[in-house]
């Protein structure tokens, strides 16, 4: 088995959980710019945050074999903050790096104006940089908060393939399938979607445009649930190459429309200190 994790925060996980998925399938990942846990007090924080994400974070990932991609974004709960606001001014510095392959998280959070304002420019970013977009939806009033979310979307112009709507579940996941976005799901222990879940969505709704995540981050969590679901959808009777298409085809085709998927092995030599991988250039 195969897998490219779609979305997990690898920043919050430790170099134990990289060996692991690596053990496991686990080739490739994206992850996105999210909340860290605390407010931030500055555009500064972005910067390093950033930074990390294009450069120490690939490098760490390749010592394992894994190949890191990331998504840049003021995420939609810091969209409320006006410390944070002006990081939208700087995400274009960062929307051109190789590695960069999505402008994400971004979306909703409480649905407020200011969520509505940094939502639609950074739609905006995705098109003018040619990027797809992967999509948050909110915890509370999900329905809403999906339908709002693909109004956004298709206000702003970008083509419904080149948009991931994520965390999605039972409620929601026709509406967005009817949109032509591309479909999230975030598999976790307690919350959001599990194994036995999903083999049910898949069996009802297929396999096409659906990306399956693990959004492993700081809180509970894990990093191996895409493996455990394809283990699932096994047991359930899919087929090994159904298992292909949705752990590994389709967030490679999703994000393969950035033009900048980094697919071969990791080369045994890549080191971090002054080479590629820490300047954010192809490896």
């Amino acid at each position: 088995m195969r897998v490219f994790d779609p979305h997990i925060h690898m920043t919050s996980r430790t170099t134990d959980d990289y060996e692991a998925m690596r053990a496991a399938g686990v080739l490739a990942l994206v992850e996105p710019a999210f909340w860290l846990g605390q407010p931030r007090t500055s555009v500064g924080s972005f910067t390093d945050y950033f930074d990390a994400l294009i450069g120490w974070e690939r490098f760490r990932a390749a010592q394992f074999g894994i190949r890191h991609h990331c998504a840049i974004a003021l995420n939609p709960k810091e969209a409320n903050d006006p410390r944070c606001v002006p990081v939208l001014d700087l995400l274009p510095r960062y929307l051109a790096k190789d590695g960069v392959v999505a402008v994400g998280e971004i979306g909703f959070d409480s649905m407020t104006p200011e969520e509505d304002y940094a939502f639609a420019r950074q739609l905006e970013m995705a098109v003018e940089h040619g990027l797809p977009a992967l999509v948050h939806t909110p915890h509370r009033d999900k329905a809403a908060g999906t339908q709002r979310t693909l109004d956004m979307v298709a206000e702003s112009g970008i083509p419904a393939e080149h948009v991931a709507v994520d965390h999605l579940n039972e409620m929601t996941v026709k509406l967005v399938k009817d949109s032509g976005c591309w479909m999230g799901f975030s598999v976790y222990p307690d919350t959001k979607m599990d194994e036995t879940r999903m083999v049910a969505i898949l069996k009802e709704f297929g396999t096409e445009r659906v990306l399956v995540n693990s959004a492993a981050d700081w809180g509970r969590s894990d990093p191996l649930k895409t493996i455990k679901t394809g283990a699932a959808m096994l047991a359930a009777g899919f087929t090994e190459s159904d298992v292909d298409t949705v752990l590994w085809q389709n967030p490679v085709d999703f994000y393969g429309q950035s033009g900048r998927l980094m697919l071969d092995e990791v080369a045994t030599g890549e080191t971090f200190a002054g080479n590629s991988v820490l300047r954010g250039e192809r490896a």
